[in-house]
């Protein structure tokens, strides 16, 4: 059967061009996004890093200020405000229990 140059096979040929074209530029973007990958992985391979050594001293200051911010967390301004000044006056010991009575008060 003889091929036709109508109309419709010219508009047919066009959108699959159009397809294409389309594809191909779907595939050099995914490659550009795959180089930058692998070039990112390559580089943080080689510097990678050290777990940190903590003295127990460190460690027991880390854990207290973990504790006095996740009670903070729970407190209204005022009530944070009194907390803060206990902090700076007596440290964190005194102000993790005051904000831990307050946290469960409920806010003011």
């Amino acid at each position: 059967m003889p091929v036709t140059g109508g109309a419709a096979s010219k508009k047919a040929i066009q959108a699959v061009r159009s397809s294409v074209a389309k594809i191909e530029r779907a595939v050099d973007r995914l490659a550009a996004l795959l180089r930058d990958a692998e070039s990112a992985a390559r580089s943080s391979n080689g510097a990678a890093r050290r777990k940190p050594r903590l003295s127990a001293e460190r460690r027991h200051a880390l854990k207290l200020q973990g504790q006095y911010m996740g009670f903070m967390r729970q407190l209204g301004p005022r009530q944070k405000a009194k907390v803060k000044a206990l902090k700076a006056s007596k440290g964190y010991t005194p102000a993790i229990a005051l904000a831990k009575r307050l946290a469960h008060k409920g806010p003011a």
